[in-house]
């Protein structure tokens, strides 16, 4: 009788999957509009700059909600891309709950902080929300730090972290002031939501695939306990 190793994930595998790919697809669905969006612009010259962001004036705040799905070309959206692939399919992924709080805030309080102080000029693009979901990711692993969280917050690390350069005023033509606040916003909703997701534990194959306990060898069961004692024993 074969008997797998345990799951080191702690979720139900087919229900881990099945969260992937829903969260792939919405990651699909929000990149899909903002390319719809560009192409109906670029096509029909639409001019949909004018719905950006405008800090300080009333006309402005329309930018609020639309500053985020408007790009000024296809270099402009090319760069945002991938990075809102990654971040929103990982949030969603690995925060199932929190990302539901995280994301709504992050969206509207990162154009709504940079409408207060940024730069007299139409703001547009999605950054400022990227730099939020992906700040938001990199401090969750840091304080929750169980093992899904931490490699997430790992990998942000490794393909983004040049990115933190563009919370400075170093790039002529770039809102330096949507990445600030995303950033800012971001950091914020990660201790706010910190402990709204739970712990992802080690689990059993046995626990998740009906396998009655007393046909577990015991020789087995106690091989997995001293491993899991061995592993707690090493982390302190």
């Amino acid at each position: 009788m074969h008997i797998d190793r345990p799951d080191p994930s702690g979720l139900n595998p087919q229900k881990d999957r099945s969260l992937f790919r829903t969260s792939l697809k919405i990651a699909l669905l929000a990149a899909g509009l903002l390319w719809l969006l560009t192409l109906a612009d670029q096509t029909f010259s639409l001019h949909f700059a004018r719905f950006g962001l405008y800090p300080r004036k009333l006309s402005g705040l329309i930018g609020i909600l639309f500053a985020p799905l408007i790009h000024s070309g296809w270099a402009h959206l090319l760069n945002n891309t991938l990075p809102l692939l990654v971040g929103l399919s990982s949030i969603l992924y690995t925060y199932p709950q929190s990302s539901r709080r995280a994301l709504l805030v992050i969206y509207i309080a990162s154009s709504a902080l940079a409408w207060i102080f940024a730069r007299p000029s139409y703001h547009i693009g999605a950054s400022g929300f990227i730099f939020g979901v992906l700040a938001f990711l990199f401090l969750s692993g840091m304080l929750r730090r169980d093992l899904r969280s931490i490699a997430v917050s790992m990998m942000i690390w490794f393909l983004y972290a040049s990115m933190i350069w563009g919370v400075l005023p170093i790039r002529e033509g770039t809102s330096w002031e949507m990445h600030l606040s995303g950033a800012l916003v971001g950091i914020f909703m990660a201790f706010n939501c910190r402990s709204m997701d739970p712990v992802v534990v080690k689990k059993y194959s046995w626990e998740d695939e009906g396998v009655d306990v007393e046909d577990v060898p015991d020789w087995y069961i106690e091989a997995m306990k001293a491993e899991t004692e061995e592993e707690k024993s090493g982390d302190k």
